[in-house]
């Protein structure tokens, strides 16, 4: 993918960009990257695109896009910071509204899948890595999509707090209802995040 690419960023983003000189500039360039990525998440919480078994939002391919771009700790910064914009109320998420932000959305049944979204990004950061095969980024995005579903799945069957006070829906139901029907779709979302970011690897070491 990029193994003989002569640009010494590690990431896409930063090997895309011009060079920076001095710390400062280079917070700068981080903060911005941040604050864009995190803006992108909303964004893609909010489009729905039709899709069997059921509409599919675009959240889970910008988070790892997001994170195969960015690096691991700038992938995974940005997830927060945009969940971040949730724990203090604004509608970022993609139930809300009519379901209010705030602290207590993440105790609601999307809650582990929103957390697991970290990881997933600091997965795929770590997989599309410069230099990294074709193999170690598909298995690495794969791997991060299966640690957002585990996540959230095990939240959703042991700790989401339903209504009527019920905490947790078991495991059978958690599959069946938060991770059975997004399968597909979600096969489809690692699919292109990879072709998104060897595409963009290619791409630059062609111009390199």
């Amino acid at each position: 993918m990029a193994d003989m690419l002569p640009l010494q960023a590690p990431t896409l983003v930063h090997a895309a960009l011009p060079a920076v000189s001095g710390p400062r500039a280079a917070m700068a360039r981080n903060i911005a990257l941040t604050v864009a990525g995190s803006l992108l998440l909303v964004l893609a919480a909010k489009i729905k695109v039709p899709f069997w078994p059921v509409p599919m939002t675009l959240q889970t391919l910008a988070v790892l896009s997001l994170g195969a771009a960015y690096g691991s700790r700038l992938g995974a910064a940005t997830v927060a910071l945009y969940i971040a914009y949730g724990l203090a109320g604004l509608p970022v998420f993609t139930n809300t509204p009519p379901v209010a932000a705030g602290p207590l959305y993440l105790m609601g049944p999307t809650g582990g899948f929103l957390v697991g979204f970290i990881l997933a990004a600091a997965v795929a950061g770590w997989a599309a890595a410069r230099g990294a095969s074709l193999t170690r980024l598909v298995v690495g995005l794969v791997t991060a999509e299966a640690l957002m579903l585990g996540l959230g799945c095990l939240w959703l069957a042991l700790g989401a707090q339903m209504a009527g006070g019920v905490t947790g829906v078991g495991f059978a139901k958690a599959f069946a209802f938060g991770v059975q029907p997004f399968l597909i779709g979600d096969a489809l979302k690692v699919a292109l995040a990879a072709c998104f970011v060897g595409t963009g690897w290619s791409m630059l070491q062609r111009r390199g």
